[in-house]
């Protein structure tokens, strides 16, 4: 495709491309920048243009730039005013300080609730930031099994926790 044919898709599609990204991403203006990304990338692959798929080739590029958008860290870190709830990282410090509280006494809540060998190994390796090797030490154990246990533990630790919070998110 020459630069003169693809000239003149650009006025023939913009509205339909504006219209997909609009229509995904809910901003006129992200929708504008995204039809412009739309066009450049399209201008730059061109020559894959599949002939007569013109409109169904740009809408797929138009929608794939939304979702690519949608999907972007920046996108998902935006707070915008208005919003009822503050994004994590940006609460007050001393609401931050409770939250980490709170979850401090619940994974050591949790820790005690922990069959022997893992609550030992878990107790020194994540509450006191032992390494397996130095709780091996320790426990007089070999380290192949502090890690074994070690990770056991997590993972019952963490089924453990999920379950609390399942049980808070029903009462």
């Amino acid at each position: 495709m020459t630069k003169e044919q693809f000239a003149a898709l650009v006025p023939q599609y913009e509205r339909l491309v504006y219209t997909v990204c609009f229509q995904l991403v809910r901003n006129a203006a992200a929708a504008e920048d995204l039809t412009q990304d739309t066009f450049l990338s399209a201008y730059i692959h061109r020559g894959s243009l599949p002939e007569g798929y013109e409109r169904q080739w740009l809408c797929r590029i138009a929608t794939n730039k939304a979702k690519d958008h949608l999907q972007s860290a920046w996108n998902r870190k935006t707070v915008l005013p208005g919003e009822e709830e503050l994004a994590r990282g940006l609460a007050p410090p001393a609401e931050e300080a409770v939250l980490r509280r709170n979850a401090v006494e619940e994974v050591q809540q949790a820790l005690q609730a922990l069959k022997e060998p893992y609550r030992q190994v878990c107790r020194l390796c994540l509450l006191e930031e032992r390494s397996p090797e130095e709780a091996a030490l320790a426990l007089g154990r070999p380290v192949k099994t502090v890690y074994t246990q070690l990770s056991r533990g997590k993972r019952i630790l963490r089924e453990a926790l999920e379950r609390g919070e399942q049980r808070d998110g029903i009462s």
